[in-house]
């Protein structure tokens, strides 16, 4: 009987000697990872705002509402490549050379990173090329920093969605299931 206790409170006493001497996960205020925020998200609503006001101040050509939402250290990349500062920008809103220019941002994502934010969208611009009207589409990817109580874009980068003008037509799919495996599923051919 001693023998089947101590055989029995062995294994018990171990589990307990393990569990006191693992180490006990401490709460921290800041997460590891960035988080990602969803579209219904305060972050997206915020930056949604700011993001509105920039195509605004573009759309009016306004000069002064654009610098408040470019950072003094500003890098812009386009989608064709041309890298621009704030000043450039600036520049090119006070000329306002291009009257048909139209810009629209939408977020889809913001990752907060203490006083730095990623914000991420589409974007849509209505611009002229030498005489060519212009409509492109795509991503951006716009860096914030927080200054005195609110945030600054450093960092633009836009990337066109590539538009297809070669592809070939899709054959519609007559088969009642979206995918077709020869050697699992009933052929065509084979039906009477």
């Amino acid at each position: 009987m001693i023998r089947f206790s101590l055989c029995l409170s062995a294994p018990l006493l171990l589990c307990c000697v393990a569990i006191a001497q693992s180490p006990a996960a401490a709460p921290s205020s800041t997460p590891a990872v960035p988080s990602v925020t969803s579209a219904q998200s305060p972050e997206v609503t915020q930056f949604q705002k700011i993001e509105d006001s920039w195509a605004d101040a573009v759309n009016r050509h306004d000069q002064y509402a654009l610098e408040l939402v470019l950072s003094p250290l500003f890098v812009d990349v386009a989608a064709s490549g041309d890298i621009t500062t704030r000043n450039q920008q600036l520049v090119q809103v006070m000329t306002g050379e291009d009257k048909t220019l139209y810009l629209t941002q939408k977020v889809i994502t913001v990752r907060m990173m203490g006083d730095i934010a990623v914000a991420n969208g589409t974007y849509s611009l209505h611009h002229r090329i030498n005489s060519t009207q212009v409509d492109e589409k795509g991503v951006f990817t716009h860096v914030f920093e927080r200054l005195r109580g609110g945030w600054v874009c450093v960092n633009s980068q836009r990337t066109a969605l590539r538009e297809e003008s070669n592809a070939k037509p899709k054959k519609s799919s007559t088969a009642e299931m979206p995918f077709h495996i020869p050697l699992f599923s009933r052929s065509d051919k084979n039906n009477p």
